[in-house]
């Protein structure tokens, strides 16, 4: 303050401080914002646009009561003064969240395709109880960055797309252990969904299981006779169920058993298949099918069209 002070015209003449008079420095708006740099960017614009489709409702008041720690009032005779409601606006390609809190909001964006950014902006101190002197800007800041790690906390319980990205890498793309390369386990192969349906099977065998044991389990899974598949395709198999942490050794045998990440991990993406793409693709592309998707994406398709045909 002082050093525009010593470049703009001062508020009192030199007659007025000489009589005593002195400015005082209240807080007309505040930011206090948080900045996550991605340590992976690429995923970043992913992550933050599923982020916004999870969280449409943040501006309902028991989100934002519990994002700012304020007991909100909707009816009787003195309702909390706000507009409940989430924007999502659009700069460019660039979208951002906007929460309402009375005067006060919080904004959150991807920034420069690095970091995810939440920005508390204070308009009013009044709002939380607190005076506009420049003194209770410690008490402003608390109530500030608390929000933005409540907000954090409220999307991280219901969205994590980052770490899903990694898991299902981690199974669905080729991998190095050590030096050792394993090849992909690619989602919606024969084989690997085989595999996969042999470690659920797997799972409730105290022992583990065994060469001979996936063999015979897989074989007939992939459409062949028992003992078709050799130990050196039983070997290759385990190979590249390790390496990609689906399967482990037990110490001192030549038997496995699956991790805890390789059985949820097989679980949900056999299921997955089984129960919602097989039947999706079915359902669309049957041309006399009257299953839901089918029906909802013939309507999408005529409206579309209609809507074309009115544009031409």
């Amino acid at each position: 303050m002082r050093k525009w002070l010593a470049r703009l015209p001062h508020p009192f003449t030199a007659a007025d401080r000489a009589a005593g008079y002195r400015y005082d420095i209240s807080v007309l708006q505040a930011e206090f914002s948080l900045t996550q740099v991605l340590d992976r960017p690429l995923s970043g614009r992913v992550f933050f646009e599923d982020l916004i489709r999870e969280n449409l409702d943040l501006g309902r008041p028991d989100k934002v009561s519990l994002i700012f720690n304020r007991r909100v009032h909707t009816r009787g005779k003195h309702p909390t003064p706000s507009r409940w409601r989430t924007r999502v606006l659009t700069d460019g390609v660039i979208p951002s969240l906007h929460v309402d809190y009375k005067h006060s909001k919080i904004k959150q964006y991807h920034q420069e395709g690095r970091a995810l950014r939440t920005e508390t902006t204070i308009n009013d101190t009044a709002d939380f109880g607190i005076r506009k002197r420049l003194e209770h800007l410690p008490a402003l800041a608390e109530i500030g960055f608390a929000a933005n790690r409540r907000l954090l906390a409220t999307q991280r319980a219901s969205h994590d797309p980052i770490a899903g990205d990694t898991a299902y890498d981690q199974v669905c793309t080729p991998t190095v252990v050590e030096d050792q390369r394993a090849p992909a386990l690619r989602f919606g192969d024969p084989r690997t969904h085989a595999l996969l349906s042999a470690i659920v099977l797997f799972k409730f065998l105290p022992d583990g299981f065994s060469n001979r044991s996936l063999r015979d389990h897989v074989a007939p899974l992939l459409g062949q006779p028992a003992g078709t598949m050799t130990p050196g395709q039983a070997t290759y198999d385990l190979r590249r169920l390790r390496l990609h942490g689906l399967i482990e050794r037990i110490p001192h045998t030549h038997r496995y058993r699956p991790t805890e990440f390789g059985f949820a991990a097989a679980l949900f993406l056999t299921r997955a298949y089984n129960r919602l793409i097989r039947p999706g693709l079915a359902d669309l592309a049957d041309p006399a099918s009257t299953g839901p998707l089918h029906t909802a994406l013939t309507r999408l398709n005529r409206d579309v069209d209609r809507h074309f045909t009115l544009a031409a």
